[in-house]
């Protein structure tokens, strides 16, 4: 399902309005920009980079989602005022716009409509939500993987540029370009299984094998997917 960051969705008099009010901040790889179970009362507008909200379970792992540039993050706090349901940590270097979230309510009440932009970034992620617990019942792992990992290539996929002859990057689509996405970030196979709901010995396992094998490589800092519409058939997509 294609989606629109929140920050593209926005007019952009509500954009203005949240660079007035906002302080823009960078954050370091590895830094967190919310810890989960506190009160903090701010929201965060991803401007670049990454980050993986996730939750800690007994010294488990779960990975909620990956954000990235236009993302909202400390939505669910700004609407309810509870305490933070998850950690958000910078996967890479991040900037950001951040407010307090009673100016980010306050913006939103001043712009009529611009409330639609938030609403569709928690419908989208409820949406998402389903479909990863349906992919549970029955039990369905190519699924749920192949699911994530189209989630990535929507956020941060660009296409796989190859050097000709002369050594010139040839554009995609000619001759050396055959639709490949590269996702330039470090999420690992570890990472992935935790956001999918399995170890890192079953996603391994699903890479190895058909009709994933040979059209996929996950390394340290960058995914590389060389067919697209074979994800979207793995994830029970009409790619039609």
């Amino acid at each position: 399902m294609e989606t629109t960051p929140f920050w593209d969705a926005l007019p952009e008099r509500v954009r203005e309005a949240l660079r007035r009010a906002g302080a823009p901040v960078v954050i370091r790889q590895g830094a967190f920009l919310m810890r989960e179970h506190t009160r903090a009362s701010q929201v965060f507008v991803l401007r670049t980079g990454a980050v993986k909200v996730w939750v800690d379970r007994e010294g488990d792992t779960a990975i909620l989602d990956v954000l990235g540039p236009g993302d909202l993050a400390g939505e669910l706090e700004a609407v309810d005022g509870g305490v933070r349901h998850a950690n958000v940590e910078a996967l890479t270097r991040v900037e950001a716009l951040v407010l307090p979230a009673a100016q980010f309510r306050g913006i939103l009440d001043d712009h009529p409509g611009s409330a639609w932009a938030v609403a569709a970034v928690l419908a989208e992620r409820l949406r998402d939500a389903n479909e990863l617990r349906v992919a549970h019942y029955p039990d369905d792992p190519e699924r749920r993987l192949a699911s994530r990992l189209l989630r990535l290539v929507a956020r941060f996929g660009s296409p796989v540029k190859r050097e000709g002859p002369d050594g010139a990057a040839e554009a995609p689509g000619e001759a050396a370009g055959d639709g490949a996405v590269q996702v330039r970030i470090p999420v690992t196979q570890q990472d992935l299984g935790r956001w999918a709901g399995m170890g890192r010995r079953k996603v391994a396992q699903i890479l190895a094998a058909d009709p994933v094998r040979g059209g996929l490589t996950v390394a340290r800092n960058a995914i590389v997917v060389r067919s697209v519409d074979a994800l979207h058939r793995l994830a029970g997509h009409d790619t039609d």
